[in-house]
């Protein structure tokens, strides 16, 4: 197994400690899941299955499907395609992105704004939901032709969770490898978790990134809103009937952050 370090940010500490997150010394540093839920999503994501997660009331209000991007088939692209509807973006835990040099967009835009005047008038400051934007860049893997078709999108999405899994090579040669077989622009929108998982934002991005690493999984989650007929997103009970309909699971986010709080802590 090649073995996966990832710089995790242990609660009310202020520095970094190197773990293999798919080794058992990593899992003896966290306390067991309690939720029945957590559980059966975590297997269900160990599977390469969907989750399904509700950020919250009085926030987006949104349904996301959630999947592991190491699991992310054309088969997959097309079902959030089509039952989602909103846009397909894989999400980068903050040390990851930190390492690999991923900008958030806004940061980007604000160093360029002297040379690019739009830039100013642009601002992402008035978002109603949140205090910032987790978007970072966009990507396609190399060998892809237009970037869009399922088979492109997965093959994007799969190759980059393999390139995170190298994350425990020097910074010179993992943005080399990075930059020999990805190019941007591209068509998968990347999403950069905050620093402080679940601290300061609460957001799909963070949700889903706390999934993948509670499951022991490469932390990088696909996701894909669930748009409704009539124009807006589909509601959270619309989005349970789908998930019992397809035996799926349907998490809220409060549930995600409280079990994240006793297992990170």
């Amino acid at each position: 197994m090649i073995e996966i370090y990832y710089r995790v940010m242990i609660k009310n500490q202020s520095e970094f400690h190197d773990v293999d997150v798919n080794s058992s010394h990593f899992l003896l540093h966290r306390k067991n899941i309690n939720s029945d839920a957590i559980k059966n999503a975590l297997e269900s994501l160990k599977k390469g299955k969907f989750v399904l997660v509700y950020d919250a009331d009085g926030r987006e209000e949104e349904t996301d499907f959630v999947i592991p991007s190491e699991f992310v088939t054309p088969k997959s692209i097309r079902t959030m395609r089509k039952n989602g509807g909103g846009l397909i973006c894989t999400t980068v835990y903050y040390p990851v992105a930190k390492k690999l040099g991923l900008p958030l967009l806004t940061e980007m835009f604000d160093n360029i704004s002297n040379s690019y005047k739009a830039l100013k008038f642009l601002k992402a400051d008035d978002i109603p939901y949140d205090s910032s934007s987790s978007f970072s860049l966009t990507i396609n893997r190399r060998e892809t032709f237009t970037g869009i078709t399922d088979i492109d999108r997965a093959l994007t999405i799969s190759e980059f969770a393999k390139l995170i899994k190298k994350s425990n090579m020097d910074d010179e040669e993992i943005l080399h490898e990075f930059g020999k077989n990805f190019r941007t622009p591209g068509h998968v929108h990347l999403l950069r978790a905050s620093k402080n998982l679940l601290e300061t934002r609460k957001g799909h991005t963070e949700l889903s990134t706390a999934l993948m690493l509670m499951a022991g999984l490469t932390p990088s989650a696909t996701i894909c809103e669930m748009m409704g007929d009539n124009g807006y997103a589909l509601t959270k009970d619309e989005a349970k009937k789908y998930a019992e309909k397809n035996n799926l699971i349907f998490l809220e986010g409060k549930e995600i952050m409280k079990e994240w709080g006793s297992w990170s802590g």
